[in-house]
């Protein structure tokens, strides 16, 4: 799941990424990953909310695309069913979510 909310004093755009817990199943860590922290998975690690979703917001430039995933436990690949669009990955066969704001 992913809500954006632009901001009217800056040129940002607050982007909540969340994965339901059935999305997560038994997966001890969740992080979101893509072309706004180099693909680090230690830098946007999400939080686990008391209804099992994994969240985390971040502050994205707009005017920009950015193509980003969900790493589970630091092995398991996801995308996001609500991206905006979806790309071949330059790295693997798989497609990586595209969030445009």
């Amino acid at each position: 799941m992913i809500e954006k909310k632009y901001l009217k004093t800056k040129p940002e755009c607050k982007v909540k990424f969340a994965l339901p817990a059935d999305k997560v199943g038994t997966a001890k860590s969740v992080a979101v990953v893509g072309d706004f922290n180099n693909w680090d998975c230690t830098a946007n690690p999400m939080k686990k909310q008391k209804s099992g979703v994994f969240a985390s917001t971040l502050s994205l430039e707009v005017n920009a695309a950015y193509q980003f995933r969900y790493v589970l436990d630091g092995i398991q690949w996801l995308n996001d069913d609500m991206a905006d669009d979806y790309v071949p990955s330059p790295i693997s066969y798989d497609n990586n979510g595209v969030i445009s704001l």
